[in-house]
């Protein structure tokens, strides 16, 4: 029977949205224990937290820290779960003590930063993941498959919509609610919102399914909502380094989306179309011939995409989702702690190259929409 693994919790506290998501993901395998956290600076948040998912009170600590000089030498790993400020100093300070972190994303606020934990991570020999969950979706993983297996041909042009209508309120006079306030904040979310907050999503997908490396972008920004001090809207063109191109529609205003995010994928063969809200189907469109609609779960997956497969949890018609897809990525990620050997999810490679993203969409913007490397 395989070592079951210890982690510790940084943030994520009760009521937040993502760190439940994180540890439903882990315990979904029963591949780890929560063992340790630091929930919240609030300490009766903080202790309702540990309360109610059953955390002894010993390993229960007021800040990051303490937790970390408390806990060294008993945890695989630890999950951070904070806003975008502290990305950073809390994986650096894990990293430098030799351990494994799972970092939500962005990275960092910076480039440099995610590449100076990039470093550390390879120096130290630590597994450093960032959970970019929609990688995980079998359906997309096919999708990466049959790309990288010649199915479409060349590709020549993807077009990829993030839209969401979380900041679109009914009455626009009011505040965000408490739980997306902190992502117009500059402090607390770094320079960048919808492009730091979801396009970090769409880029990673854009390189993930077509395997190709973006070469620079061009990008508008808006912010549409009042009091907005952040973008809340971005339209983004792409070149990749192989002649491809993209386009990025990103938003957090668009009015009456839940979370739009569909991609398509033209190559001189064939296409491909995939949607989050329907994410058990992939279509594929070839000249002159009906569509095929390939479905999760199928017979014949089998035959077409291991990793597709290895991703696959429940019966043919079941909607199959966000919490499942993350926990395909734990399951990669704590496979990589156990053997110390390279899987299947995205790193500190992918934390990278996202923020480089960020930082070359403000420069564009910036520069008044100038093509700009990433």
């Amino acid at each position: 029977m395989e070592k079951r693994l210890k982690y510790a919790m940084v943030g994520g506290a009760k009521g937040s949205f993502i760190g439940p998501v994180h540890r439903m993901a882990v315990r979904m395998d029963n591949l780890a224990d929560l063992v340790a956290g630091a929930f919240s600076r609030d300490a009766k948040k903080n202790a309702d937290t540990a309360a109610e998912i059953g955390l002894d009170a010993g390993h229960l600590y007021s800040d990051w820290r303490t937790l970390l000089a408390a806990e060294k030498g008993h945890i695989d790993f630890l999950a951070v779960c904070t806003p975008n400020d502290s990305h950073y100093e809390i994986a650096k300070a894990a990293l430098e003590l030799g351990i494994d972190v799972m970092c939500e994303k962005p990275l960092s606020m910076t480039v440099a930063e995610a590449e100076e934990l990039g470093r550390l991570a390879k120096r130290k020999r630590r597994v450093l993941g960032v959970p970019f969950s929609y990688s995980g979706m079998p359906m997309l993983k096919f999708a990466r498959d049959l790309v990288a297996q010649g199915e479409i041909g060349k590709v020549c042009k993807v077009v990829l919509e993030y839209s969401q209508g979380s900041f679109r309120k009914i009455d626009l006079t009011k505040p965000l609610d408490v739980r997306n306030a902190w992502k117009m904040d500059p402090k607390r979310s770094g320079p960048s919102c919808a492009v730091a907050d979801i396009g970090v999503h769409a880029f990673h997908m854009l390189e993930y399914v077509t395997g190709l490396e973006v070469k620079e972008v061009l990008a508008d920004l808006s912010s549409f909502a009042p009091g907005n001090r952040l973008e809340d809207d971005a339209s983004i063109l792409v070149h990749f380094k192989r002649g491809a191109k993209a386009f990025l529609n990103v938003s957090k205003v668009a009015t009456g989306e839940e979370n739009g995010l569909r991609l398509r994928v033209y190559g001189d063969k064939a296409s491909l179309f995939w949607n989050q809200e329907a994410n058990n189907y992939l279509e594929v469109k070839k000249p002159f011939e009906p569509t095929r609609v390939y479905s999760r779960k199928a017979p014949y997956m089998a035959a077409l995409s291991e990793a597709s497969v290895r991703g696959q949890r429940i019966p043919a018609g079941h909607h199959e989702g966000f919490i499942e897809a993350f926990a395909n990525i734990y399951d990669e990620f704590c496979a990589a702690v156990r053997t110390r050997r390279e899987r299947d999810f995205p790193g500190a490679r992918e934390g990278v190259r996202t923020m480089r993203f960020v930082e070359a969409a403000l420069a564009s913007h910036k520069a008044g929409g100038a093509w700009t490397k990433i």
